[in-house]
């Protein structure tokens, strides 16, 4: 049997100067961070029988035992960042990537697995030298894990399978894990929150939000007569959501077993 879990790594707020600041939606008032938009960030964790698969990697913020968080939550679950097979990334945003290395003990988070990454990807967020721990982790990554550079759509082993989707970012990619008894499908930032799939809207914040949108529209068309399982990375409630059938042949989301 496959499972899925949320490595929830907390809610923040953002605002002009990029930063993630803790922000608990339930002491904090949010007319105190004007201007701030508010994320909750979602990294998962895939037990399948081809072996653990880390979707995303979150913010590389560190826990109370000075460990990577995502190795923290990886370790509460009862497994090591070591076993980890394969870490496939959706883009490399700082709150995807930035648990891609520890730049701390100066190693890869995963030292073990196959990094998943559209080479473009790659390109295009090497080329961006303004964050210097980003690009510390870039240097770690290139000189120490084993990446996997991917060109379009394809396969990995039979099992997963990647789409170059576009939308959030011009080389964005998606998902499909296919196990014994499940269909997982990671949208990364083109399917953030479950929300989004059930109001028709353009997000400024994406690359081509018109696509983005259209995508989304395309996945739940065709994943919920299927039950595929959603992970939504910025989910505020759903973090693992499968859909259900209504009385009139329409489908809702509800979380996943």
């Amino acid at each position: 049997m496959s499972k899925a879990y949320s490595l929830f790594e907390g809610s923040f707020s953002v605002d002009t100067s990029k930063k993630f600041i803790p922000f608990d939606p339930e002491k904090d008032n949010p007319k105190s961070r004007p201007g701030s938009i508010f994320v909750y960030v979602h990294p998962f964790l895939i037990d399948s029988p081809e072996g653990l698969i880390v979707c995303d990697t979150g913010l590389g913020h560190y826990g109370d035992t000075g460990k990577l968080m995502i190795v923290e939550k990886i370790e509460e679950l009862g497994f090591s960042a070591a076993d980890v097979k394969y870490v496939l990334m959706s883009h490399l945003h700082k709150d995807h990537a930035s648990g891609m290395a520890d730049v701390k003990s100066g190693q890869v988070t995963f030292p073990n697995a196959v990094y998943v990454i559209q080479e473009k990807e790659w390109e295009n967020t090497v080329k961006d030298k303004k964050d210097e721990v980003l690009n510390e982790i870039w240097s770690l990554v290139e000189d120490k894990a084993d990446i996997q550079f991917v060109h379009g759509d394809g396969q990995i082993n039979g099992n997963i399978h990647y789409n170059l989707s576009g939308g959030h970012t011009k080389y964005h990619q998606v998902f499909h894990i296919y196990t014994d008894d499940s269909h997982y499908f990671f949208g990364g930032d083109v399917l953030p929150e479950p929300e989004q799939l059930f109001v028709n809207f353009v997000a400024k914040y994406d690359f081509d939000g018109k696509l983005a949108r259209a995508l989304r529209q395309e996945y739940w068309k065709e994943g919920a007569p299927e039950k595929w399982k959603f992970l939504f990375y910025h989910s505020k409630n759903i973090a693992i959501g499968v859909s259900q059938e209504k009385s009139d042949g329409e489908y809702i989301l509800i979380e996943a077993e």
